[in-house]
């Protein structure tokens, strides 16, 4: 794995895999994202905490938890091999874990959630399939 390191992100290339993650924030809030060669090679160890976020959030999300004091902290899980894709992931906990309707229904409304749609639904269908 090859790793870019700036303050308050991380990103990793896994070599095995072919793909690009990122993390970033901190115990606020914190994500986990998978990004593309485009993102992972524009990201700079000297650019901005703010910049590097901007890419990051370009990606598609894998895992959010969030304890920002406006509410009770939550994580949600947008995809359940998150701690597999990224085992070197610094994970931050918090909360409440959303159950996977909500977080399905937050998928389908949000549009800063539109690149995890068609593993969320692949994955309703797999549940229902296991349930039914």
């Amino acid at each position: 794995m090859q790793f870019k390191k700036g303050y308050g992100w991380k990103a990793c290339y896994d070599e095995k895999s072919g793909r690009y993650f990122g993390e970033y924030g901190g115990i606020q809030e914190y994500n986990l994202y998978e990004l593309s060669k485009e993102q992972y090679d524009t990201l700079d160890k000297k650019m901005r905490e703010s910049d590097a976020g901007t890419i990051m959030h370009e990606g598609r999300r894998l895992y959010m938890a969030v304890d920002d004091r406006c509410g009770p902290p939550y994580t949600i899980v947008f995809d359940d091999d998150y701690e597999k894709l990224c085992p070197w992931a610094d994970v931050v906990k918090s909360g409440t874990v959303l159950p996977d309707e909500l977080t399905d229904a937050a998928v389908e409304i949000f549009a800063s959630e539109k690149n995890n749609r068609e593993q969320r639904r692949r994955k309703r269908v797999e549940r229902e399939k296991k349930g039914g």
